[in-house]
């Protein structure tokens, strides 16, 4: 089956063409690069050139995979829209997948693991999950880096941002950083989601922010 897959979490993003094969395995065909700022003018031009590099057309296409988040409310709204546009009418399944969910696989360990990405404001996403033959999500939040190099949790930490990384190790804070993730990783994930079924309708698909908009915030302060 192919799978298209995408990621616009991030202030960097990408997209990616995968074969999704019947023994589980998922063969990257190619990742292409979005460059951060301009998701609503690449995503759609960039997915008919890599489907036409490759022999392609929307209509082949078998299944989504798309990071919903967290990140970047725009750039998570601009990719979303627009997986939810081919899939609607493709009539295709769609994989959501956490980009802390990947994070967490990427580290390679079994067991409690706590995977953190860079939120700003001095704030990170936190998501713990167990993770075996696949992730299993006990919980993700919004924490300040400063609360996190604090807590006592016997968690393994794994982080793709090196910046986290290196200030959770100046305090003694055991981590594991791991390569940024991309779209490759995505299809690759979303693929096994799409064998188990967990999958959702276009109407169905939803944004995983963790952090309010400042506009909810702003409007539930005047409230």
């Amino acid at each position: 089956m192919l799978i298209l897959a995408a990621d616009t979490s991030g202030k960097q993003g990408s997209i990616a063409l995968a074969r999704g094969l019947d023994n589980g395995k998922c063969d990257v065909v190619e990742v292409t690069p979005l460059a951060g700022g301009t998701f609503s003018a690449q995503l759609v031009p960039q997915i008919a050139t890599l489907l036409s590099k490759h022999g392609f057309n929307k209509q082949d296409i078998g299944a989504f995979a798309v990071a919903s988040g967290p990140g970047s409310f725009t750039g998570l709204r601009v990719g979303l829209a627009a997986i939810k546009g081919l899939a609607e009418i493709l009539g295709k399944p769609i994989a959501t997948v956490s980009m802390l969910e990947v994070v967490a696989i990427a580290g390679g360990m079994q067991g409690r693991v706590l995977a953190v990405l860079d939120a700003g404001r001095g704030e990170v996403y936190a998501g713990e999950y167990e993770v075996s033959d696949k992730a299993t999500m006990i919980e993700e939040r919004l924490i300040t880096l400063q609360a996190l190099a604090l807590s006592d949790r016997d968690l393994t930490l794994v982080t793709s941002d090196k910046s986290i990384a290196k200030t959770l190790s100046a305090k003694g804070v055991p981590v594991v950083e791991v390569a940024v993730q991309q779209s490759d990783a995505i299809a690759r994930l979303g693929w096994k989601k799409i064998l188990a079924g967990e999958t959702v309708s276009p109407e169905a698909l939803e944004a995983n922010y963790i952090r309010r908009s400042d506009a909810e915030i702003f409007s539930k302060s005047r409230s």
